[in-house]
């Protein structure tokens, strides 16, 4: 989900850790805290940021972080970080999204207030009038999620997992280098390039009014992540797998960027990512990576919206835009549907999935509870409904290789 009208981010994108130092001198901030993630704490790339700091003489507090936040977690962090005047994170999305949290909600009893109260939603928007009071700079080791220049975060909570919205989550300076994710497995680096391309693809084919610049954007963008993407299926699938190149993975770091642009998402329904939904909690109940979800449910959303289900998207927008990026290979089939399939399996992403009908109904229970029932965001879909999907989508996946 994205929020719509925000037609640029004020975040300075630096390609490559080298102009990060005089950029950290400039500044009046002396006390720094480092956050790391666990996985790359010993990594070239914490080693680098860690002596540009270093150069730029700042002494850091180093904590490191392991796992993915809570409510709870992200709360303890937020106090950890009194006193610290600029922080610096370095890690995969669940850490970046922990980074933006903590320094939203330190000494800001407002923020604590609008994401501590109950509430059965999965989506929690912070007012414009809270502001993040610590600068925050983010250095990403995975690809896909873009969170070093979004305005969301994902967050677990007792109730579930919850998408948490507002202009205060925007960092300062994001720092987009190859090294970052130089030790990226193959696989890791193709659910990343199929993450940013459903970034842009579901909000295009959920809507069903046309606009002419913001669908072009959609189009060019989401061509090229095709285009890489095929390289990163050729490295990954190959009788000996290769490694993804340099230049490709700083290229899906710059578009899974740009796939939260203002202005490819701007006047489109901040609700017509329905699929965004149900995979996070078909993710969580059934735990397995969120790509995994998402590669295995894709094709039976795709089928609902090619069968006439308005709810979840349009018919002709979805033939439109897969003719257009089937051209990146002309191998793919021509059937939308078909060809999704086809392309997670040529990309090699994992979309096996093994669950028991009663994890099937809570996967139901829990979309209608967070989004439906009430609320806009599902549009009118039962519990029933999202049951059958995930049903035909776990017993699609059950047998699928990767």
């Amino acid at each position: 989900m994205n929020p719509v009208g925000v037609l640029y981010s004020p975040t300075r994108v630096l390609f490559g850790c080298d102009g990060l130092p005089s950029r950290l001198a400039g500044r009046p901030e002396r006390r720094v805290t480092l956050l790391l993630d666990s996985g790359v704490a010993d990594s070239v790339i914490a080693a680098t940021i860690r002596r540009q700091l270093t150069h730029a003489r700042l002494q850091a507090d180093v904590v490191v972080l392991t796992g993915a936040g809570t409510l709870e977690s992200v709360l303890g962090l937020a106090d950890r970080l009194a006193g610290t005047e600029l922080v610096v994170g370095v890690g995969g999305g669940s850490l970046l999204d922990q980074a933006k949290l903590a320094t939203t909600l330190r000494d800001n009893p407002a923020a604590r207030r609008h994401l501590t109260v109950p509430q059965r939603t999965g989506l929690l928007a912070l007012p414009p009038h809270i502001v993040r009071a610590v600068p925050l700079v983010l250095v990403p080791t995975t690809l896909g999620t873009g969170s070093e220049l979004s305005t969301s975060a994902c967050l677990d909570y007792p109730q579930g997992k919850r998408l948490i919205m507002g202009e205060a989550l925007l960092p300062d300076v994001a720092v987009l280098d190859p090294a970052a994710t130089a030790t990226l497995p193959g696989e890791l680096v193709a659910e990343g390039v199929l993450e940013a391309l459903c970034r842009l693809i579901n909000p295009y084919v959920g809507g069903h009014d046309d606009q002419v610049t913001e669908d072009a954007l959609v189009e060019a963008i989401a061509g090229r992540l095709m285009t890489l993407g095929h390289r990163v299926g050729a490295a990954v699938t190959g009788a000996v797998p290769d490694a993804v190149p340099d230049p490709v993975r700083a290229e899906i770091a710059k578009l899974s960027g740009l796939s939260h642009s203002g202005w490819v998402h701007q006047g489109r329904s901040p609700y017509s990512v329905k699929g965004w939904l149900v995979t996070n909690e078909l993710s969580s109940v059934l735990g397995v990576r969120k790509m995994t979800a998402v590669a295995a449910f894709l094709p039976v959303l795709w089928q609902a919206v090619a069968d006439g289900d308005t709810r979840l998207g349009s018919a002709p927008r979805l033939a439109r835009l897969w003719e257009r990026l089937r051209v990146t290979d002309l191998t793919l089939p021509a059937d939308p549907v078909a060809g999704a399939r086809a392309l997670i399996g040529s990309w090699g992403v994992h979309h096996r999935l093994e669950a028991t009908p009663e994890q099937l109904a809570e996967v139901a229970r829990r979309v209608v509870r967070s989004w439906g029932a009430g609320l806009p965001m599902l549009g009118g879909l039962s519990a029933a409904e999202v049951l059958a999907m995930v049903t035909d989508a776990a017993a699609a996946a059950k047998t699928s290789v990767p």
